[in-house]
């Protein structure tokens, strides 16, 4: 179980329907908050708490604390005044983490002008990720950590790498990777891999690095 922490969600449509869903499901207590009366009603047997307010006020979040929360996600859909307005006033309010979801890019900019700390465009990052998946087929799995770094979990299917050590094989010079775990095909886990640790085939590798630099190494690791 994860360690509990206070979420609330401003906004109420699918998106923010799906957040308080997955936090509810991790054991997490919810405060949901939206104008809609009827989408609060649906709501309100799932989470902690489920309220009718205006985002755009600033008595109705001051009432319910909102700055005191640990993880606030302002999920307001076409209402993009009303998304910028909940933003300023929840980091005003002292809000430590306000993650908000943007309709488009100049949203995105301005959401992070005022404030947010994180800015998801929902559609578009799983367009992003669908396509790289999609050229990168062999990657297991991946997550973009900047716009220049990627973590991503690789198979090693290239005899040419089997039975070398990670010193030998030397990912950080050769290849611009640093190898942070090794899972063997009967998935044993090594998570502080060292430089005398031998790849086996087929075992699974994930690296972090630069985005170019794992996919020309994914290439190569696959022949």
């Amino acid at each position: 179980m994860a360690k509990k922490e206070s979420y609330a969600v401003i906004g109420i449509g699918q998106f923010g329907a799906a957040i308080c869903e997955s936090l509810v499901a991790a054991g997490q207590e919810v405060l949901a908050i939206d104008a809609n009366p009827e989408v609060v009603n649906e709501l309100a047997n799932t989470v902690m708490r489920a309220i009718v307010a205006d985002a755009q006020d600033e008595d109705a979040l001051r009432e319910v604390d909102i700055g005191h929360f640990d993880h606030v996600y302002i999920s307001i859909g076409k209402n993009i005044e009303a998304s910028i307005m909940a933003t300023l006033i929840t980091k005003d309010l002292g809000a430590p983490d306000v993650v908000c979801r943007a309709e488009n890019v100049n949203h995105a900019r301005v959401l992070e002008r005022v404030g947010a700390d994180m800015v998801v465009r929902p559609e578009h990052d799983l367009a992003k990720r669908l396509i790289f998946q999609q050229l990168n087929p062999t990657l297991v799995d991946y997550v973009n950590l900047s716009k220049e770094t990627t973590l991503a979990e690789i198979n090693v299917n290239n005899p040419k790498f089997y039975g070398r050590t990670i010193g030998e094989i030397d990912f950080r010079n050769r290849y611009r990777v640093n190898v942070i775990i090794i899972v063997s095909e009967n998935d044993e886990i090594n998570q502080m891999p060292q430089a005398d640790d031998v790849i086996q085939p087929h075992d699974k590798i994930t690296v972090v690095g630069s985005t170019k630099d794992i996919q020309r190494l994914n290439e190569l690791i696959q022949d």
